[in-house]
């Protein structure tokens, strides 16, 4: 009885919680009727409920009172200025049990200019959630965003259409029956009356049972008329045919009727025009279903005459006066080959660019002459070599086709998910997959009975591609947001914009309405919501915002918690969520578009725990509102908060609008879609202490120490700059004389997790895992900072954290997919492209490089990554790896890369170290000069272990590294380091540093820093164990502080440092603790005159050799204590070197080059022995690998030992030369195999000089 009792309980109070608010009992009807001046206030425990349309001036739900909107069947419509709810008030609009079925509008009014008293805290045209008000809002569940699940075509809208189409085998007379109302195909049949009386009489039999009314096409495919008789002449002239009867010979024919109606018939007649030549009947009719829309049906039957091309045919070169490629000297020399009146021409370089994108003058250009490319009129006086090849017609084939297009100005869009609740009329968004973010389309559905489950009719067609499957690898199906709900709440506006400061950004008006919720409010829940027209050009009015609430889910006592759910902000005019001073807000299933200002926006910097679950923003542009929303334009007008004399970067200062803008990193970002916004997709900002209202709220620098939350199956395209930025803060101080930017402008940042956001204790790693991005135009994701590791992603001075590391693991990069875009000359560049050199769009220019994965600074680890087509193509580099464009910083040696995966990537691109031209510039910036990385297993370079490093850095070499020309980079074995160079006083100076062992290739660098810094920093990377020098243009600098960075205990280099004549020293080493700010000293250098005795320094004494008539101070720069394997510094700190220089004054340049060379020049020696190829065995099964070819030439002949001969090596191989003279060796370029070595010495070159020409001139040329 007990147990029974408890059920009844149980039952009865589920019930009860399932009453809907608008039948709760107490409510009394409310009809206010209509006036604008009407201010409305329900308070002291008075209870409402709305059941039709009203205009107030406003309503103030108070004190206890209540209001509840009728779920109506017929819309009601509520216009006022604001909608207060405090002290215990109450609005509700639904339940999360009972959801809102009706529909429902609150429009707020009203103008910025108005002259009535705004609210203190709330302003004007909002509506404001108070201390202690309730908003329930909860309208239908609908399906928020989905994907497209087939790609979307301009002009096409994937319609349910027929295509019907015969060519040989199929003969005599086709007829398809149609239904008028569906444009279904009923039957079809096939009647030969080539063979066949039979079957003419069958004919005549088949059009008189059709039903009438029923839609008959028809067409001859082949051959129809050999025994057509008389009889079935009659029935389709009956029909309404006027050819039918005198149907001749392989005549093409084509008709279509409604039968029982002779004045819809189409029809069309051709004349067989013989085997070479083509014929067409055509006819084609509208018809209108029987649900409001059109279908139209097309028959063809006609003789085709295709054709192919030839193949390429490169007759001539440039070297003459040209490239003559004639028509009729290719028919003389490939007469089976070449057609004589050929369709079409087309040329193209030896490289496959095409001959119309290489801007050179053609003097012919002609299908019937050929091509012509003239020296003489090229502006560098030469053509390329081009070759050539030709469309060839084919003897005609007939072909009948019949088709149905079941719609005119529709499209049907596939979708990945069934689409609840969306119905006719409402509006959707599908999303750019382009570069161009514009390229996003809205449509409205239209009723659709015949579409599948997942499947919607959209009213027009699309005006661009939108993709709508994986594409190599990479999930690039446009996102399709939902922007219509049955509860709307909109601002009014006026036509266009006026009377404020927004006007000079703005055409139109960007006063909208706002919801606010304000600190200490009872219980919010708002889900199922259209916002339209909301947010305000002004801090603080946005369409949804919750504003310095704290804690808002269980940790602040909500229960439920606090949410946002199933909301389309669109066409907003400032942001879409924002979250200010709130931690453990939930916003899910929220489609952001076409909003001004960084769409889901988190604040000050000490928002945590806020969950952003499958949201979607898309079309997010520049705003006034802070900084980092404007763009150069607002940057440079717009100086409110600056310090006098302030001039914009707008760069660096600004333009940083971004969907998701997160102030601080712990906060989860799940299943979300940036798909378009003016700058950035994912920005991570650091704010170094709380600002705004949240001042004080956090200790300094906690957020850049903070560790990341859940970043799990996002992705990002579309973007101008980038799919995600984690990097760079705000400004945290106002303007001042010395730094006059604004506050919260950009500046830089640095992020390194640790555990409790504590740098004493453990490193957290960030995770960014399955990350998707694809059409970026800068980059697919900028991470910089401490241990931040991509996993399964498909697209300062020192590290800030140091021993930490940027990792990248299990990631697919694809160069130039199958997604070839469009053309769209407002927002992007077209050219060639891909495997294929076909036209497609380019983040930049045509000859912008695009790179798979930018090393710069590091540490990075790249493990098992795969990169799928990267191909450089004639006047634009393209590669897998590659470096940072004009680069000022630094390349650090343990960046790592291993398991190296290359898919449709020649080897001649896997890797490109930048060359002076376009985007590159002239290569002469010092992080341009010091790039390098380290090929663990040899997936790369096909050397395991080896570096690879710039070709022209003989810093980095030795005799046996091995040149890749073709990647400006050579591959090279050793032990590496670096060293920073601070230079003080001057520091406007330039360096040059020379390694001891080729002291004829100085490496110069002219700084990281800008010039007028008050220090300059050096950044070289070295080779441990051998000597160095360094000099200067200007004269030597007073002060220098020389860092051991990547240095492990005893790793050591030698480094002569030149001084005017006269300079006394005083020298020390320390070590610096960069975490506590300490710096420790830990020994003094003393002069010595024995420059071997530097080699017995210790970390307490050390030695310098100062000697004089060469200027250079010579120093044993070696490391003393033990480091952590990625750290730049020891565990102890950062051990360095200080000099201070005591220069006589009226010094001029300390260039010391010429009195220590060749002095201190030293024999090149290989310290670590290069690895060897990794043999074929265990190379990847790719077309192609490298083959080392190695040549050893003297200038003098040695008898003595078979070492000193002049020797060719290929793949280990050696072929000596032991006499005098030139030695050929021939080698298959394929197999890499040597098929020939020929010596030709130097007395038999003398009498007979054509030998050599006449042996590599009968060389078989395969």
């Amino acid at each position: 009885m007990k147990i029974c009792v408890a059920f009844i309980v149980v039952a009865v109070l589920h019930i009860a919680q399932a009453v809907c608010p608008d039948k709760m009992s107490g409510l009394q009807p409310w009809t206010p009727g209509h006036n604008e001046a009407h201010r409305v206030t329900i308070g002291y425990g008075r209870k409402v409920i709305l059941t039709s349309s009203t205009t107030v001036h406003s309503i103030e739900i108070l004190n206890g009172g209540k209001l509840v909107i009728a779920d109506s069947n017929r819309p009601i419509f509520l216009r006022a200025k604001h909608i207060l709810i405090g002290n215990k008030g109450e609005l509700h609009i639904g339940s999360p049990e009972c959801p809102y079925k009706g529909n429902l509008t609150i429009s707020l009014f009203g103008r910025s200019d108005d002259t009535e008293v705004e609210h203190s805290y709330f302003g004007r045209k909002y509506i404001g959630v108070g201390t202690g008000g309730t908003l329930e809002i909860h309208g239908e569940k609908k399906l928020s965003w989905t994907f497209l699940n087939k790609t979307l075509h301009p002009g096409q809208g994937n319609e349910n259409s027929y295509h019907f189409e015969r060519s040989w085998g199929n003969r005599g007379i086709i007829i398809h029956v149609i239904n008028p109302k569906t444009g279904e195909v009923l039957h079809t049949d096939r009647f030969d009356t080539y063979r066949s009386k039979d079957e003419s009489r069958r004919l005549a039999q088949y059009v008189d049972e059709v039903e009438t009314g029923q839609i008959l096409a028809m067409v001859v495919n082949d051959e129809g008329s050999n025994n057509l008789e008389d009889l079935a002449k009659k029935a389709l002239t009956k029909l309404g045919s006027q050819h039918f009867h005198r149907l001749g010979f392989r005549h093409p024919w084509s008709f279509i009727t409604v039968k029982g109606d002779t004045s819809s018939a189409v029809e069309d007649h051709a004349v067989y025009q013989g085997t070479k030549a083509s014929s067409e009947a055509r006819s084609s009719r509208v018809f209108h279903s029987g649900y409001g829309e059109h279908f139209t049906i097309t028959t063809i039957s006609q003789w085709v005459q295709e054709a192919e091309w030839t193949e390429w045919f490169d007759r001539d070169d440039e070297r003459g006066s040209g490239d003559w490629e004639k028509l009729t000297d290719l028919h003389k020399a490939f007469p089976e080959r070449l057609c004589s009146n050929p369709l079409d021409i087309e040329a193209e370089t030896l490289d496959g660019i095409p001959a119309n994108m290489t801007g050179e003058v053609f003097s012919k250009f002609d299908r019937n002459y050929g091509f012509v490319c003239l020296n003489k009129e090229q502006v560098d006086g030469i053509c390329h070599n081009y070759r050539v090849r030709f469309l060839c017609g084919k003897l005609v084939r007939p072909q009948a086709s019949i088709s149905i297009d079941t719609l005119s100005n529709c499209s049907i869009l596939e979708l990945a998910d069934e689409p609840q609740g969306w119905t006719f009329g409402d509006r959707i968004v599908v999303a750019s997959t382009d570069y161009s973010m514009h390229q996003a389309e809205e449509f409205s559905i239209l009723a659709c009975p015949y579409c599948m489950r997942n499947q919607i009719k959209v009213e027009g067609k699309p005006a661009y591609l939108h993709i709508g499957e994986e594409v190599d690898g990479v999930d690039m199906r446009a996102e399709v947001g939902l922007l219509t709900r049955n509860i709307l709440i909109r601002g009014e506006m006026e036509p266009t914009c006026y009377g404020n400061e927004a006007c000079k950004f703005f055409s139109f008006d960007t006063f909208g309405g706002h919801l606010k919720a304000e600190r200490g409010f009872f219980s919010v829940h708002v889900e199922g919501v259209e916002f339209k027209h909301m947010g305000q050009q002004s801090v603080g009015h946005y369409p949804v915002h919750f504003h310095m609430n704290g804690d808002v889910d269980e940790k602040g006592g909500y229960d439920p918690p606090t949410y946002v759910k199933d909301l389309s902000i669109h066409h907003t005019f400032s942001r879409c969520v924002t979250v200010h001073g709130t931690n453990g807000l939930l916003v899910k299933d929220v489609v952001g578009y076409d909003a001004l200002g960084h769409c889901f926006f988190t604040e000050d910097g000490p928002e945590e725990r806020n969950t952003f679950d499958h949201c979607l923003g898309l079309l997010v542009k520049a705003s006034t509102l802070l900084p980092s929303d404007r763009d150069s334009k607002m940057c440079r007008d717009i100086t409110n908060g600056a310090y006098p004399g302030y001039v914009a970067k707008p760069r660096q200062d600004c333009s940083a609008t971004s969907t998701f803008w997160m102030a601080n990193p712990n906060n989860n970002l799940i299943n979300c879609a940036a798909a378009g916004s003016e700058e950035t997709g994912f920005w991570f900002i650091f704010h170094h202490v709380p600002t705004g209202p949240s001042e004080g709220m956090y200790s300094p620098g906690k957020s850049e120490h903070t560790p990341m939350g859940q970043f799990i199956n996002n992705r990002a395209h579309s973007n101008y700059r980038a799919g995600m930025i984690l990097d760079h803060g705000v400004k945290t101080t106002e303007a001042n004389a010395k730094d006059k930017r604004p506050y919260l402008s950009l500046i830089g940042a640095r992020y390194g997790p640790h555990q409790d956001a504590d740098p004493f204790k453990p490193r957290v790693p960030a995770l960014v895992h399955h990350f998707v991005a694809y059409k970026n135009q800068d980059h697919g994701a900028w991470l910089r900072g401490g241990d931040v590791w991509l996993d399964d992603c498909h697209g300062g001075t020192f590290p800030d954290d140091d021993g930490s590391r940027q990792e990248v693991k299990n990631s697919l990069f694809v160069g130039e997919s199958g997604n070839r875009g469009m053309p769209d000359l407002n927002d992007q560049s077209w050219g060639p492209g891909g495997p294929d050199h076909l036209g497609r769009s380019l983040p930049r220019g045509v000859d912008f490089p695009i790179r798979g994965m930018q090393i710069y600074d590091g540490p990075i680890n790249i493990q098992n990554c795969t990169f799928r087509k990267f191909i450089a193509l004639d006047g634009r580099h393209t590669s897998a790896f590659g470096f940072r464009l004009n680069n000022s910083w630094q390349s650090c040696p343990n960046n790592n890369v291993t398991d190296i995966t290359f898919d449709d990537v020649p080897i001649t691109s896997r890797v490109f170290f930048g060359a002076p031209g376009p985007w590159f510039n002239k290569m002469e910036m010092d992080g341009d000069k010091t790039t390098i990385f380290h090929d663990i297993d040899g997936s790369v370079s096909e050397y395991p272990g080896a570096f690879l490093v710039k070709e022209d850095n003989w810093l980095l070499r030795h005799p046996d590294c091995i040149d890749i020309p073709d990647w400006r980079a050579a591959i090279c074995s050793g032990h590496y380091a670096q060293i920073y160079v601070q230079t003080r006083n001057p520091a406007s100076l330039n360096m040059k540093m020379v390694k001891d062992e080729y002291p004829d290739k100085p490496l110069e660098l002219v700084g990281a820093l800008g010039k007028r810094n008050h220090y300059q920093q050096f950044q070289p990377v070295v080779m441990l164990g051998k000597g160095y020098t360094m000099h200067w243009d200007q004269v030597a600098p007073a002060e220098v502080t020389i860092w051991l960075i990547n240095f492990n205990r005893k790793d050591w280099i030698n480094m002569g440092i030149c001084y005017p004549k006269g300079t006394e020293f005083t020298i020390i080493s320390d070590i610096h603790n960069r975490l506590t700010k300490e710096t420790r000293k830990t020994g003094v250098f003393m002069r010595t005159t024995h420059r071997e005795k530097m080699g017995h320094s210790h970390q307490m004494r050390g030695y310098y050799y100062w000697e004089e008539d060469t200027g250079l101070l010579f120093l044993k720069i070696k490391a003393h204590n033990e480091k952590e394997d990625l750290a730049f510094c020891s565990v102890k700190g950062c051990e360095r070197v200080k000099i201070k220089a005591l220069i006589p004054p009226g010094s001029g340049p300390s260039d010391c080059m010429a009195e220590a060379y060749p002095r201190y020049t030293e024999m090149p020696v290989v310290d670590v022995p290069m690895p060897k190829k990794l043999p074929r065995s265990k190379l990847p099964h790719t077309p192609e690998h490298f083959l080392e070819v190695k040549l050893e030439s003297y200038n003098t002949r040695f008898f003595h030992i078979k070492e000193d001969f002049a020797y060719t090596e290929v793949n280990g191989k050696k072929i000596y030369q032991s006499e005098d003279g030139i030695h050929l060796t021939v080698i298959d370029g394929h197999s890499g195999k040597i098929l020939e070595s020929k010596g030709f010495r130097n007395s038999i070159l003398m009498g007979i000089p054509a030998q050599l020409e006449n042996y590599i001139t009968n060389l078989k040329d395969e």
